[in-house]
């Protein structure tokens, strides 16, 4: 007997159906590591602002809330677009500051949420959180 060659529709069927499940982990997996490489966009911007303000206080002795003086406009965006970045010193020594990086766009789904450095080294989130670190390290 001759039969002709080919596939039947169930087979066809539990293909796509194997198809359609390793695409969608391949897009959840995918989306993840999106978020975590505009993340080096916020970590560059912060650590620039940071090593900056250090450079600033070695000069004049105290923090500076321009962030101008980095190279930032007004309003400062992250150089890649994915953060707005607020700079903030503290008292009227301004003897210690804090830099926020504030996701925007697609980035302000990111679970990291705002990301921060200040002038002791102090990094948030921190490494611990777990709500926040779900989508790979923050920091």
């Amino acid at each position: 007997m001759d039969r002709s060659r080919g596939f039947t529709l169930p087979e066809m069927i539990m293909v796509a159906a194997i198809a359609a499940v390793l695409a969608a982990m391949a897009i959840t997996n995918y989306s993840r590591y999106v978020f975590r490489a505009h993340r080096a966009d916020a970590h560059q911007a912060l650590m620039a602002i940071a090593n900056g303000e250090e450079r600033w206080y070695a000069t004049y002795n105290r923090y500076t809330d321009d962030l101008a003086q980095f190279g930032f406009a007004d309003p400062a965006i992250s150089p890649h677009g994915y953060y707005e970045l607020v700079l903030e010193v503290d008292g009227d020594t301004a003897q210690s500051f804090t830099a926020v990086a504030l996701p925007i766009r697609t980035q302000a789904k990111d679970l990291c949420g705002n990301l921060s450095i200040d002038s002791r080294g102090a990094k948030t989130p921190a490494r611990d959180d777990v709500q926040a670190n779900a989508n790979g390290k923050c920091w």
